[in-house]
């Protein structure tokens, strides 16, 4: 599918979910529409009661894993969210690298851009911003940036190499990628592939697994596979095969 068509669609319905209280990217909808479900969604991927309290409107349930919990994010780190939706992730990140640090969420979407700057005020966040922006074009400084997080985002972006080139491009030299996303472990059908629904529910412009990887490592970095969670296909993918895939990239 052409690339502007994949941003329209994965615009809109992400648009659509910032004017909704609850919402979640999985296919099912099972597991959608509810503030429990998306606190159930938080848990599952490895979210503490705790982190999900801290800004809790904030939690859409739209990811598919922790990077909070991976990234070894200290004091007086800089960190990039990419598409960074209400801005959980950033928020919790915001925590970890304190007053002398300083938090930058990029999202494409207007609507999440405005919902998360209302809840870093609303919740008085100081050392976070939240920046309009594609990432594949991040409006970010070259070698600016400590850690760059991603939570099941750049599955959406229609190109992958563009994203990760754009993140060694920001990163400060032994600066970390640290990314929770959904890859595929067979190819998707051409209809799966065009599936609208799929598409914005991160499954239909993933990479295989291998694929993915490769990308990533071919803009430069050394990766590490950090885990693999074959689960999360049953739990919010019906059955589809993928995984969700814990990386650590080094630039």
């Amino acid at each position: 599918m052409d690339e502007k068509k994949v941003k329209k669609i994965v615009k809109e319905k992400y648009e659509k979910i910032a004017k909704t209280k609850n919402s979640c990217c999985c296919t099912t909808s099972s597991c959608c529409g509810s503030e429990n479900s998306n606190k159930e969604i938080s848990k599952s991927i490895g979210y503490s009661d705790e982190e999900i309290s801290l800004v809790p409107e904030s939690n859409l349930g739209l990811g598919c894993g922790n990077p909070i919990a991976f990234s070894n994010l200290k004091e007086g780190d800089t960190v990039l969210d990419l598409g960074s939706g209400a801005g959980f992730d950033a928020f919790l990140a915001a925590e970890k690298v304190g007053k002398n640090g300083f938090v930058i969420g990029v999202d494409m979407t207007e609507g999440m851009v405005k919902k998360a700057r209302e809840n870093a005020e609303k919740h008085n966040y100081s050392n976070v911003e939240f920046r309009l922006g594609d990432i594949e074009q991040l409006p970010v400084q070259d070698n600016s940036i400590d850690i760059i997080i991603s939570n099941c985002v750049i599955n959406l972006a229609p190109n992958k190499d563009k994203v990760f080139q754009e993140a060694y491009r920001v990163l400060r030299n032994k600066g970390k990628l640290y990314v929770s996303d959904i890859v595929l472990l067979e190819p998707l059908s051409n209809e799966q592939k065009n599936d609208k629904d799929l598409i914005a529910g991160c499954v239909g412009g993933a990479e295989l697994r291998d694929d993915y990887i490769e990308i990533i490592q071919k803009a430069g970095f050394k990766v590490k596979i950090l885990s693999e969670d074959k689960d999360i296909s049953e739990r919010q993918y019906n059955g589809i095969n993928l995984e969700s895939i814990k990386i650590e990239a080094i630039k």
